[in-house]
Protein backbone atom coordinates (compact mmCIF):
# COMPACT_ATOMS: atom_id res chain seq x y z
CA UNK A 1 0.00 0.00 0.00
CA UNK A 2 1.27 3.46 -0.97
CA UNK A 3 0.85 5.68 2.12
CA UNK A 4 1.53 9.40 2.42
CA UNK A 5 2.67 10.69 5.79
CA UNK A 6 1.38 14.20 6.46
CA UNK A 7 2.52 16.37 9.34
CA UNK A 8 -0.05 19.09 9.99
CA UNK A 9 1.92 22.16 10.96
CA UNK A 10 0.03 25.19 9.64
CA UNK A 11 -1.29 26.47 12.97
CA UNK A 12 -0.35 29.78 14.51
CA UNK A 13 0.98 28.41 17.83
CA UNK A 14 -0.91 31.13 19.75
CA UNK A 15 -0.92 29.28 23.07
CA UNK A 16 2.72 28.37 22.69
CA UNK A 17 3.81 31.95 22.00
CA UNK A 18 6.32 30.99 19.29
CA UNK A 19 6.59 28.44 16.49
CA UNK A 20 6.18 25.18 18.39
CA UNK A 21 7.30 23.06 15.43
CA UNK A 22 10.76 24.50 16.08
CA UNK A 23 10.68 23.92 19.85
CA UNK A 24 13.26 21.45 21.12
CA UNK A 25 12.66 18.27 23.09
CA UNK A 26 15.58 15.96 23.82
CA UNK A 27 17.75 17.85 21.34
CA UNK A 28 15.33 17.56 18.43
CA UNK A 29 12.62 19.86 17.08
CA UNK A 30 9.02 18.80 17.73
CA UNK A 31 8.35 18.60 13.98
CA UNK A 32 11.20 16.13 13.59
CA UNK A 33 9.83 13.94 16.41
CA UNK A 34 6.53 13.70 14.49
CA UNK A 35 8.37 12.99 11.23
CA UNK A 36 10.44 10.24 12.84
CA UNK A 37 7.26 8.60 14.19
CA UNK A 38 5.60 8.47 10.76
CA UNK A 39 8.58 7.84 8.48
CA UNK A 40 8.89 4.03 8.93
CA UNK A 41 5.22 3.58 7.99
CA UNK A 42 4.92 5.73 4.86
CA UNK A 43 6.18 5.88 1.30
CA UNK A 44 6.66 9.66 1.40
CA UNK A 45 6.34 12.43 3.96
CA UNK A 46 5.02 15.99 3.45
CA UNK A 47 4.77 19.13 5.57
CA UNK A 48 1.24 20.55 5.52
CA UNK A 49 0.74 24.27 5.92
CA UNK A 50 4.41 25.24 6.10
CA UNK A 51 7.82 24.79 4.57
CA UNK A 52 10.15 22.23 6.14
CA UNK A 53 13.66 21.39 4.89
CA UNK A 54 13.75 18.25 2.74
CA UNK A 55 9.96 17.83 2.53
CA UNK A 56 7.37 18.79 -0.05
CA UNK A 57 5.05 21.53 1.18
CA UNK A 58 1.32 20.88 0.85
CA UNK A 59 -1.02 23.79 1.45
CA UNK A 60 -4.23 23.62 3.43
CA UNK A 61 -7.28 23.31 1.19
CA UNK A 62 -9.41 25.07 0.18
CA UNK A 63 -7.70 27.86 2.15
CA UNK A 64 -5.61 28.41 5.26
CA UNK A 65 -7.28 29.03 8.60
CA UNK A 66 -9.65 26.04 8.58
CA UNK A 67 -7.72 24.23 11.27
CA UNK A 68 -6.66 20.59 11.04
CA UNK A 69 -9.39 19.70 8.53
CA UNK A 70 -7.98 22.21 6.03
CA UNK A 71 -4.61 20.52 6.43
CA UNK A 72 -6.13 17.07 6.12
CA UNK A 73 -8.03 18.12 3.00
CA UNK A 74 -4.83 19.44 1.41
CA UNK A 75 -3.04 16.19 2.25
CA UNK A 76 -5.87 14.02 0.90
CA UNK A 77 -6.00 16.00 -2.35
CA UNK A 78 -2.22 15.70 -2.73
CA UNK A 79 -2.38 11.97 -2.00
CA UNK A 80 -5.17 11.35 -4.48
CA UNK A 81 -3.44 13.37 -7.22
CA UNK A 82 -0.13 11.56 -6.68
CA UNK A 83 -1.26 7.94 -6.52
CA UNK A 84 -1.26 7.37 -2.76
CA UNK A 85 -3.82 4.98 -1.30
CA UNK A 86 -4.02 6.53 2.15
CA UNK A 87 -2.76 9.34 4.36
CA UNK A 88 -1.30 8.87 7.83
CA UNK A 89 -1.54 12.13 9.77
CA UNK A 90 -0.05 13.66 12.87
CA UNK A 91 0.34 17.21 14.04
CA UNK A 92 3.79 18.60 14.71
CA UNK A 93 3.06 18.89 18.43
CA UNK A 94 2.26 15.26 19.26
CA UNK A 95 4.84 13.12 21.05
CA UNK A 96 4.72 9.45 21.96
CA UNK A 97 3.23 7.95 18.80
CA UNK A 98 4.48 4.37 18.64
CA UNK A 99 4.69 1.76 15.90
CA UNK A 100 1.95 -0.26 17.63
CA UNK A 101 -0.38 2.76 17.74
CA UNK A 102 0.15 3.40 14.04
CA UNK A 103 -0.46 -0.26 13.20
CA UNK A 104 -3.72 -0.15 15.17
CA UNK A 105 -5.00 2.60 12.86
CA UNK A 106 -5.28 0.05 10.04
CA UNK A 107 -7.60 -0.13 8.25
CA UNK A 108 -8.70 3.46 7.86
CA UNK A 109 -10.47 5.62 8.30
CA UNK A 110 -9.41 5.62 11.92
CA UNK A 111 -8.36 8.22 14.49
CA UNK A 112 -6.83 8.23 17.94
CA UNK A 113 -9.80 8.89 20.21
CA UNK A 114 -8.01 11.51 22.33
CA UNK A 115 -6.07 13.12 19.44
CA UNK A 116 -8.17 12.98 16.26
CA UNK A 117 -5.50 14.76 14.24
CA UNK A 118 -3.58 11.47 14.45
CA UNK A 119 -5.30 9.24 11.96
CA UNK A 120 -5.30 7.11 8.87
CA UNK A 121 -7.50 8.23 6.00
CA UNK A 122 -8.16 6.65 2.58
CA UNK A 123 -7.08 9.14 -0.11
CA UNK A 124 -10.46 8.63 -1.79
CA UNK A 125 -12.03 10.72 1.02
CA UNK A 126 -10.64 13.95 -0.50
CA UNK A 127 -13.90 14.83 -2.26
CA UNK A 128 -16.05 13.97 0.75
CA UNK A 129 -13.95 16.24 2.95
CA UNK A 130 -14.18 19.09 0.44
CA UNK A 131 -17.97 18.71 0.48
CA UNK A 132 -17.98 18.51 4.29
CA UNK A 133 -15.95 21.72 4.60
CA UNK A 134 -18.27 23.54 2.19
CA UNK A 135 -21.43 22.36 3.97
CA UNK A 136 -20.38 22.78 7.63
CA UNK A 137 -19.41 25.96 9.41
CA UNK A 138 -17.94 24.02 12.34
CA UNK A 139 -14.78 22.33 11.13
CA UNK A 140 -14.27 19.71 13.83
CA UNK A 141 -12.16 16.65 13.08
CA UNK A 142 -14.48 14.51 15.23
CA UNK A 143 -17.46 15.66 13.13
CA UNK A 144 -15.84 14.63 9.86
CA UNK A 145 -14.52 11.40 11.39
CA UNK A 146 -18.05 10.49 12.46
CA UNK A 147 -19.38 11.47 9.01
CA UNK A 148 -17.09 8.91 7.35
CA UNK A 149 -17.50 6.30 10.12
CA UNK A 150 -13.87 6.47 11.21
CA UNK A 151 -12.97 4.12 14.04
CA UNK A 152 -11.90 5.80 17.28
CA UNK A 153 -8.89 4.00 18.68
CA UNK A 154 -8.41 4.14 22.46
CA UNK A 155 -4.84 4.12 23.73
CA UNK A 156 -3.40 2.39 26.78
CA UNK A 157 -0.63 5.00 26.95
CA UNK A 158 -1.64 8.60 26.24
CA UNK A 159 -0.01 10.74 23.58
CA UNK A 160 1.48 14.02 24.68
CA UNK A 161 0.16 17.14 22.98
CA UNK A 162 2.41 20.17 23.37
CA UNK A 163 0.26 23.31 23.36
CA UNK A 164 2.16 25.57 25.76
CA UNK A 165 5.76 26.03 26.89
CA UNK A 166 4.61 24.61 30.25
CA UNK A 167 3.48 21.40 28.52
CA UNK A 168 6.96 21.06 27.04
CA UNK A 169 8.72 21.88 30.32
CA UNK A 170 6.62 19.27 32.17
CA UNK A 171 7.87 16.39 29.98
CA UNK A 172 10.29 13.95 31.52
CA UNK A 173 13.77 14.25 30.06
Amino acid sequence: MNILGAILAGGQSRRFGSDKALAQFQGKQLFDHAADSLRPHVTALVAVGRDWPGLVRVDDYPLPGLGPLGGLCGALRYAEANGFDAVLTSSCDVLGLTDAMIAALMPGPAIVATHPVVGRWPAALAGRLEEWLAANSRHAVFGFADHVSARRMALDVPLRNINTPEDLAALPC
